[in-house]
């Protein structure tokens, strides 16, 4: 265990089998293994360019758990707070490539995962509390009802100690039983974040309001310190509870390979910026090039740069 983390950040990891050529899933022979999940993507993202990360998780003392914990140690991610879990599997994905700039299609074989069993049994108080900042998303809150107590419990517990904490929607309506307790349980962790990070879309659906600034006034009088939307192809648009706001321009991809891990990558990019004392308006620019990174490569974090791939 390490006795000080920059972050920690809390969610599930399945392996992922990539298709090598395009086509229905169901007719695709050959595929490549990778490590998939968004709050992994951060955590890597955040590791390469320096930052002591901590991932807390479940996984299964299978093949597929045992080549999350090597993916791990190979990020240089800590994994104390991962625990290797008999009694279930492991998850995987599949995804499909694509190579025209559209999403790509998933299938997902989660359902009672290992990470699903998440708990506040997992919340180990002195590991917590050595880090300075926690990300949340709102994939490992859709899991079940016991992960998503186990990211209320962290996020009230270091709110209370004085910790910055960031949070991204990042939404999965299908893992919720309906879109009314996904937007009641998503804005109740998103009101303790100090940074909420929804793609516009996301905050539409949370908030009710139609415009940037309406869904940023939403969260700003709940409390937020600030939040950046993800605007797409007009890259991102920032307000703070003191009324400082902006739009920072998308950096121009020509050739987008895939399109998943994007978001995560922008993530890596504001929290690292912040983390670092940069301005908020340097930490979205730093979001956008990042996530642009991560566009142009197959896989979801193959694109995360390292702090010298960033400087270039």
């Amino acid at each position: 265990m390490s006795d000080s983390l920059d972050v920690i950040t809390i969610g599930e990891a399945m392996a992922m089998f990539v298709a090598t050529e395009t086509g229905e899933l169901r007719s695709v022979e050959h595929f490549i293994k990778r490590v998939a999940g968004a709050e992994l993507n951060v955590a890597t993202g955040l590791a390469r360019l320096g930052l002591n990360v901590g991932w807390v998780s479940r996984v299964g003392d299978d093949s597929f758990g045992h080549f999350v914990l090597d993916s791990l140690k190979k990020e240089g991610i800590d994994a104390a707070g991962v625990t290797l879990d008999n009694r279930f599997a492991t998850g995987f994905q599949l995804k499909s490539k694509v190579e025209n700039g559209t999403d790509p299609i998933v299938e997902y074989f989660r359902k009672g995962s290992a990470a699903s069993h998440l708990s506040t049994q997992d919340f180990h108080p002195a590991y917590f509390s050595s880090a300075r900042h926690l990300h949340l998303s709102g994939v490992a809150a859709a899991l079940s009802a016991s992960s998503y107590d186990l990211l209320d419990h962290a996020a009230s517990t270091l709110k209370a100690q004085g910790k910055t904490i960031s949070f991204d929607p990042n939404l999965r309506p299908v893992l919720w039983k309906s879109e009314a307790e996904m937007v009641e349980k998503l804005n109740h962790l998103a009101f303790q974040a100090n940074w909420v990070l929804p793609g516009l879309k996301e905050g539409m659906i949370l908030t009710g309001q139609k415009t940037p600034e309406g869904i940023a006034d939403f969260y700003l009088a709940h409390g937020v310190q600030a939040v950046v939307l993800k605007t797409g192809a007009d890259g991102a648009w920032f307000k703070t509870a003191s009324g400082e706001k902006g739009a920072v321009a998308a950096v121009k991809v020509d050739n987008v390979v895939d399109t998943v891990g994007a978001g995560d990558g922008f993530a890596v990019g504001v929290i690292s910026a912040l983390l670092e004392g940069k301005t908020l308006q340097q930490a979205v620019a730093r979001g956008n090039k990042i996530g642009s990174l991560a566009i142009q490569v197959q896989g979801d974090s193959e694109g995360l740069p390292t702090r010298a791939q960033l400087s270039e």
